[in-house]
């Protein structure tokens, strides 16, 4: 299976989470590629047989500007992704009250608008109790790849 990884980031952190992300899912056997600051003509290309997004949040709860531009690719050309299992791995900082995880909740909006459904719960990781998000983030990574590899082949 194919698994399209992007990645928003402000600091490196959610790029660092992607990339490690990437190898875990291809040690699992899967056929994962990070894209960062990819276009949607380069997310297409891959024709992806699944979705990761991996985004840190910024200002009042936004996107990073390295994912903006994709974000508003897809709002605009609202691909054909419905049937793709999709996920989001979301960093913020906690103390940020209502902003946190914010550019998370801007691609599950996305996601919603697009009528695809989110294939497991967005992981949040809180830049307020962890220093290592990337290993945080291999419990939920094992079950991801654990549910990708019992999808229906289409």
């Amino acid at each position: 299976m194919k698994i399209a990884i992007v990645s928003g980031s402000v600091y490196g952190g959610a790029e660092e989470v992607a990339r490690h992300a990437e190898h875990l899912l291809r040690d699992a056997g899967l056929q994962a590629q990070h894209l960062p600051r990819a276009t949607l003509a380069q997310v297409q290309a891959f024709a992806p047989e699944a979705l990761l997004f991996v985004t840190s949040t910024t200002g009042m709860g936004e996107l990073p500007d390295n994912l903006v531009p994709l974000y508003s690719e897809i709002r605009d050309q609202f691909p054909a992704w419905q049937t793709l299992p999709a996920a989001i791995i979301a960093l913020g900082d906690a103390s940020y009250g209502d902003t946190f995880c914010g550019g998370g909740e801007m691609l599950r909006e996305l996601f919603a608008e697009l009528g695809m459904r989110e294939a497991m719960p967005m992981l949040r990781l809180d830049a307020s109790e962890t220093v290592t998000p990337e290993t945080d983030a291999e419990p939920w990574l094992a079950d991801f790849v654990r549910l990708l590899n019992t999808a229906p082949a289409d």
